[in-house]
């Protein structure tokens, strides 16, 4: 974008150079033309007054003087000469020189020339030329633009339909542009991410449904012993009390494994939750902090929501910038959801060897009560009513944090919410 900018500011700055200097060459042009027949003048002058006989002076060699006569002082006074003198010829313009001997008049030269006429094919050839080369560059860029950008994105414009649809097979065309080519790469990433999403959901819907059968079936058996035992006892088929407590102790038993059944089918239905990859590195914080600007600081301006980042050194984080984006990003959601929408603060400080991430909202905090579980699934607060949510957004922010060896807890507040990301 640097270089583009660079670019418009040259052809804007090439412009008006072209511009200031065919307007400086035109009135420079036209000044020395209507001064050069005076040099003409100022020559045969000199001639003159150096003793140069009139008549050994070759009007030819000059292009602007046309004539010259000379007026003695006597004959001024005669009418007829001094009408003479001062004729005005067609298309001509004269000059009046005086001559004076001993601070007397002497006479009076009159020069006669051809009023220059002002030539500007040279300045405008100049000016077409730089037109032309400016028309030239404009034409070019705009078929950089074509090839480099407009191009690209018709190719391209057909793939979130597809993808919204989808459409998942197939490849998404390589592109070298320079502009489109992250934005492609981006594309086929997020083409192969959802495919293999796609792929895993099917995976996992047909293990949860030979899960579901398995344990149905695991589970009918000793269901159906439970339902003997009952009607054996509701029945009154024991006769003896060891017999009725051996028939209520296997219906405990048989209690107790179908809980266990129960149990491993909400383990299973978490770990589908928690099937989140962490690709566990190093990152700056500094670009840690520029995302979250880029994402959220318009946001925040379109909310009237003050947006405040404390100071903060560049230091090296370890962990997964994409994870802890998602996890700030969900607690700016939250924020945004269940804040009174006066104030997130962003604050970065260090404790016991650890590197912290503090982010405040402004707003009405949950119960004592309610604060004991906020981390946990499917939970949610009473501040969440007619709220849309499903309680796990703070569940998967923690595991996501101690998947990067981190973690996160929460600060209640008398007039909001801070949540601190614990970077080790």
């Amino acid at each position: 974008m640097r270089k583009f900018n660079t670019v418009i500011a040259a052809a804007v700055l090439f412009y008006l150079l072209t511009a200031a200097a065919a307007g400086y060459g035109i009135h420079n042009a036209a000044t020395v033309q209507e001064q050069v027949h005076k040099i003409e003048i100022n020559r045969i002058y000199s001639s003159l007054r150096d003793g140069v006989p009139q008549e050994n002076i070759d009007l030819s060699e000059f292009r602007y003087v046309k004539g010259i006569s000379y007026l003695p002082a006597g004959q001024m006074e005669e009418e007829d000469m001094a009408a003479a003198f001062y004729e005005e010829k067609n298309h001509l313009g004269s000059q009046v020189i005086p001559v004076f001997t001993d601070g007397s008049l002497e006479g009076l030269w009159r020069f006669d020339y051809e009023k220059p006429v002002f030539q500007a094919e040279n300045i405008l050839l100049i000016t077409e030329v730089c037109l032309g080369i400016m028309g030239a560059v404009l034409i070019s860029v705009l078929c950089y633009l074509r090839s480099q950008l407009i191009g690209p994105f018709l190719r391209l414009k057909t793939l979130p339909y597809e993808l919204a649809n989808g459409h998942l097979s197939g490849e998404v065309p390589e592109e070298k542009s320079r502009f489109f080519g992250d934005f492609f790469w981006g594309m086929s990433q997020l083409k192969d991410t959802l495919a293999l999403s796609r792929k895993r959901r099917l995976e996992l819907e047909k293990e949860k449904k030979t899960m579901l059968l398995s344990l149905s079936h695991d589970i009918k058996t000793p269901l159906h012993a439970i339902r003997l035992y009952g009607r054996a006892l509701e029945e009154d088929l024991y006769h003896g009390e060891a017999q009725r407590r051996h028939a209520a102790r296997q219906i405990g038993e048989k209690a107790s494994e179908i809980e266990r059944h129960v149990e491993e089918i909400m383990r299973n239905s978490r770990e589908d939750i928690l099937d989140i990859h962490v690709d566990n590195g190093e990152f700056y914080q500094a670009e840690l902090v520029k995302r979250i600007l880029d994402t959220y600081e318009e946001k925040c301006k379109i909310r009237m929501v003050d947006l405040e980042v404390g100071p903060y050194d560049d230091l090296l984080l370890k962990g997964d910038m994409e994870r802890t984006l998602e996890v700030i990003g969900n607690l700016f959601e939250n924020a945004f959801k269940y804040g009174d929408g006066r104030s997130i603060t962003l604050t970065f400080y260090e404790e016991d060897y650890c590197h912290l991430v503090r982010v405040y909202s402004s707003g009405n905090p949950v119960t004592d009560n309610e604060f004991n579980h906020i981390f946990e699934s499917f939970f949610r607060a009473s501040n969440s009513r007619g709220l849309e949510g499903n309680g796990l957004g703070l569940y998967i922010c923690r595991e996501i944090m101690r998947k990067m060896d981190g973690e996160i807890f929460a600060q209640k507040e008398e007039e909001g919410m801070a949540f601190v990301l614990v970077f080790r």
